[in-house]
């Protein structure tokens, strides 16, 4: 019993030669300690940082301060600019600290520039809010009689949730004669009620005694617990089994498999037979969770693993182990085992998403946060250290939140939906654990459209063909324009750019349809009036804001055969014409008897006039030039020819269906002083008209001198602004007598065109479907991408013809 005593003692010094050295480093390390109590609201001051540290404020506003983000959720916070710790939720110390001891909460304080680490601890003190609560209303034992005082009896613990001071404080236990309660301090396990036998009981004067057992914890006022305890006297058993040593210790690897030994205790007795055999068990207070876990060999002593054993779920287990005799009245001794659990990495990191956006916009900037990711893992020390990423080269990475293992998912780079519309960002984390444990996560993620993009046109210029007289609401041309966008981004409205000059006449008479692009004509339109126009198309998105591009469309007016000649000499009276020539008999062959003069509205091939006799009365008298138009005796006159014959002239056009008109002309063969006499009554009745003549042709040659020196300096112009390798080839001057004609080139893509009078350049080519009056000649300009027609004026003329005739 001595031995067992300065043991005890001996322990105790160790003890508290730990709790000293720990109390030091503790001390060292801590440098500021709050005391709030539990219950407190949110949003209460726990301390003044930057007061108790000796920092002024206005040096605080420049340096922030922040708590470092721990394990668990942060209780606390710290207003960065005045250094003041308020609490962010009221505080259940039953929930904070697991355990009845000191509750206290380390925390990291950080002071940026420069940076500073100032360590805090807060102790949370208990509120007595609980009573102490035994596990059964009523607790039976079974004492023989034999037994000798000082007997130990191990009662069952009241459980108090509240900590420290308000903890189970003592146990009482109603007066008898027998009994006295002795209390077992284990620590931080509490504090076990044992009955001590003190004086022998005596089954043959009372075979049973009843007694009630009371906890009281330490509150103010203090709250109690009570329990009823049934002692029974029988006559057996007088010796305990004792173990064989005073403290059992074990290590245990978690994960370790089933029935992996962790420790055996042993213990004896002294008695004989049946009162010496020692079973062995678990104690009645160890919980059901840790007879799951362990098992213990009743003959041996043997403690083997049964279940899953998880440090993360419990790093130490101290088991109470009941050793008890097979006496009639078995005596039982009690023992711990302290079991530690050490910890292998065996869990892979946990992803969780916490918040999600569906959808980000193409036009996000970059820096933007899509989601909030979870990343934990339940190992400790290395195992439990965590590097987590983005897979792949996606614009997207992760950077670390406010709080403890949280990660914001943000764009490190600028998005195109019409790039790329969907990503599947695969999170990766692992852990720094031998070997190392990774987990993934996929989460998919749209891009949302911005309009960025203007509506481009499949093709730039447009041009189109189109013969005049074309019927009125019909379609010309159909423009198209994509855009890259989608929805209402896409949808595109076409329309006509309005401007201040010719393009708001001409789109005039013309209309877009808004949804397919599509030109219609309003009216017909007459090559002899407007030959080539030019006007913009104009496409919008229905984005906001709208964007819009445009395109120049160049319109060509091709001609058709829709006039016929006019007779200007005879004079005309509704498509036909007669005169009246006299000339001498005595003319010779070729004599110039008169020419018919007449001109065609039309242009190019359908305006070249072709002059045939319909109706002579004598064939051999009389010969027409089918390009001029003249007429010429073709032998002399003889005694028997007619006085007076008769010829009838068709003039007709180049056109595909030609138009015609026709001209009588009356040859009179007079004598030659008759002739004479009437050329001198006919000179002096046109003397008038003559003057009158030439007082028009001096203006119209005039005008005509400046247009056409105009139009060479236009064209000099626009040689001059082309590139050198151009060189234009012309078709050479027609020569023809009789009908005023011009040509006009232009280009379309790679081909130019030119619309040309009667007579053609040899060599020229007639394209097909062109109505016989387009010409296609080689091109030499290298320059195949261009599309914009040019026109230019060989032939400054209008379309008005004219013919001066003397006699």
């Amino acid at each position: 019993m001595k031995q067992r005593g300065r043991d005890s003692w001996q322990h105790r010094y160790t003890m508290l030669a730990v709790w000293i050295w720990l109390s030091f480093v503790y001390s060292a390390s801590a440098q500021l300690r709050y005391t709030i109590s539990e219950e407190l609201k949110e949003g209460s001051v726990v301390g003044n940082l930057a007061k108790d540290l000796g920092i002024d404020v206005s040096v605080m506003k420049r340096r922030g301060f922040r708590i470092m983000p721990g394990l668990t959720e942060p209780l606390f916070t710290v207003n960065e600019n005045d250094g003041i710790m308020y609490t962010r939720q009221q505080i259940d110390r039953e929930q904070v600290c697991k355990d009845n001891n000191a509750c206290l909460i380390n925390l990291k304080t950080v002071l940026e520039n420069p940076l500073e680490i100032h360590y805090v601890t807060v102790e949370i003190v208990d509120l007595n809010d609980h009573s102490p609560k035994f596990p059964e209303k009523i607790q039976r034992l079974e004492i023989s009689e034999s037994a000798l005082p000082g007997a130990q009896y191990q009662l069952q613990m009241a459980n108090d949730p509240d900590g420290g001071t308000n903890a189970v404080q003592q146990y009482t236990v109603s007066q008898n004669d027998h009994f006295r309660l002795e209390i077992k301090d284990r620590g931080r396990d509490g504090k076990t009620p044992i009955l001590q036998l003190q004086r022998q009981l005596d089954r043959e004067a009372k075979n049973s005694h009843r007694f009630v057992l009371r906890a009281i914890d330490g509150g103010t006022p203090p709250k109690t617990g009570t329990v009823e305890i049934y002692i029974d006297v029988i006559d057996v058993n007088d010796n305990m089994p004792v173990f064989t040593k005073e403290k059992y210790l074990a290590s245990l690897q978690e994960n370790a498999p089933v029935g992996t030994t962790v420790i055996q205790v042993n213990a004896t007795d002294m008695d004989a037979g049946s009162n010496g055999e020692v079973v062995y068990s678990f104690g009645s207070d160890v919980k059901d969770k840790i007879k799951e876990l362990f098992n213990i060999d009743s003959v041996t002593g043997e403690i083997t693993v049964k279940g899953h054993v998880d440090f993360e779920e419990k790093d130490s287990y101290d088991i109470d182990i009941q050793a008890s005799d097979k006496g009639s009245v078995p005596f039982k001794t009690y023992k711990s085992v302290i079991i530690k659990i050490t910890d292998v990495n065996d869990n892979p990191p946990v992803i969780e998403v916490a918040s999600l956006s569906s959808a980000v916009s193409e036009d996000s900037r970059p820096g933007t946060t899509v989601a909030l990711i979870s990343i934990t893992d339940l190992d400790s020390g290395v195992n439990g250290k965590i590097i987590s990423y983005v897979a792949d080269d996606e614009p997207f990475k992760l950077t670390p939140s406010f709080q403890d293992n949280m990660f914001a998912v943000v764009t490190k780079s600028e998005l195109d939906r019409e790039e790329k519309s969907v990503y599947d960002l695969t999170i990766i984390a692992k852990d720094a654990g031998t070997p190392a444990l990774k987990s993934q996560r996929t989460i998919r993620l749209n891009i949302l459209d911005a309009n960025d993009n203007s509506p481009e046109f499949l093709q730039s210029p447009y041009a189109f063909y189109i013969s005049e007289n074309n019927p009125p609401g019909a379609s010309v041309l159909s423009v198209r324009a994509v855009d890259r966008d989608e929805g209402e981004n896409s949808q595109i409205a076409y329309s006509f750019m309005r401007t201040q000059g010719n393009e708001q006449t001409v789109t005039s008479f013309l209309n877009v349809n808004s949804e397919t692009g599509d030109i219609v004509a309003l009216k017909s339109f007459d090559f002899e009036t407007l030959k080539t126009f030019q006007f913009q198309v104009v496409a919008t998105d229905s984005g906001t804001p709208s964007l819009s591009s445009n395109v120049i469309v160049n319109a060509f007016i091709l001609d058709q055969n829709d006039n016929a000649p006019v007779i200007l000499y005879p004079l005309s009276s509704n498509g036909s014409a007669e005169g009246v020539d006299e000339i001498p008999r005595n003319v010779n062959a070729g004599h110039l008897v008169t020419k018919v003069r007449a001109y065609d509205a039309a242009i190019g091939y359908n305006g070249w006039l072709l002059f045939s006799l319909q109706e002579v009365t004598d064939h051999s008298l009389f010969g027409l030039d089918r390009y001029t138009g003249q007429i010429r005796t073709l032998r002399s006159f003889t005694e028997t020819d007619e006085a007076e014959h008769k010829l009838v002239i068709l003039v007709k056009d180049n056109g595909n269906v030609s138009l015609s008109a026709t001209a009588t002309v009356i040859v009179k063969l007079v004598e030659p002083k008759e002739a004479f006499a009437a050329s001198d009554v006919k000179s002096e009745a046109k003397d008038d008209e003559e003057d009158n003549v030439t007082f028009y042709l001096m203006i119209t040659l005039g005008a005509v001198s400046v247009l056409f020196i105009i139009s060479i300096i236009v064209l000099i112009a626009m040689q001059c602004s082309k590139s050198p390798d151009y060189n234009s080839k012309y078709l050479q001057e027609t020569n023809y007598d009789g009908t005023l004609c011009h040509s006009i080139q232009y280009r379309s893509g790679d081909k130019r065109y030119m619309l040309v009078g009667p007579r053609m350049s040899i060599g020229s080519t007639i394209v097909p479907g062109s109505h016989a009056n387009t010409l296609v000649l080689p091109d030499r300009r290298r320059t195949s991408e261009e599309v914009r027609s040019t026109i230019y004026f060989k032939h400054f003329l209008s379309s008005w013809h004219f013919t001066i005739y003397f006699k």
